[in-house]
């Protein structure tokens, strides 16, 4: 077992680095909204595209009523991982929920290698523990990953939201 900074703790040598690579679709890029461990600094894009992180929090919520709010949203563009698991920001993370959106073929997330048809179907999986990675695509394709770090347990991202219009 591989021990983090607070102790946390996963299986040595299955987890490796994230692993980004771009499809062939053109312009990817992935960023982050919502909140970071006190730690780390928060999302630039919190600012840049509020409207965008409310629709995305509240996405969350009426895709799994169920699930408790995550604190943090992975948003990718056109992003084709390698097997990795995720760093939680290097203290760990609750499940992960993810979703796929756009016009593309292909593009399965693999976790543990079982395969997951994404696209317009929310799957959650424990991307701490388990290697997850894309499979290849072709088309425009989107991601929404929730999930809240370590040190981020009680924050709600839907609650950093400013009102609508605000």
């Amino acid at each position: 077992i591989t021990k983090t900074k607070d102790g946390h703790g996963r299986p040595e040598g299955k987890c490796r680095e994230a692993a980004y690579g771009a499809a062939d679709a053109g312009a990817s890029g992935s960023f982050s909204v919502g909140a970071m461990p006190p730690n780390v600094p928060q999302p630039k894009a919190n600012a840049l595209f509020p409207d965008l992180m409310r629709a995305a929090f509240a996405l969350e919520m009426a895709l799994r009523p169920d699930r408790p709010p995550s604190a943090t949203i992975a948003i990718n563009r056109n992003a084709q991982f390698r097997p990795h698991c995720d760093s939680g920001a290097g203290a760990g993370q609750s499940t992960s929920l993810i979703v796929g959106m756009g016009t593309y073929a292909g593009g399965e997330l693999m976790v543990e290698g079982q395969m997951h048809d994404i696209r317009y179907r929310a799957v959650e999986f424990d991307g701490w523990h388990d290697r997850h990675w894309t499979l290849p695509f072709v088309g425009e394709r989107y991601t929404l990953v929730w999930f809240t770090p370590s040190g981020c347990e009680g924050v709600r991202g839907i609650d950093l939201c400013s009102p609508q219009g605000g």
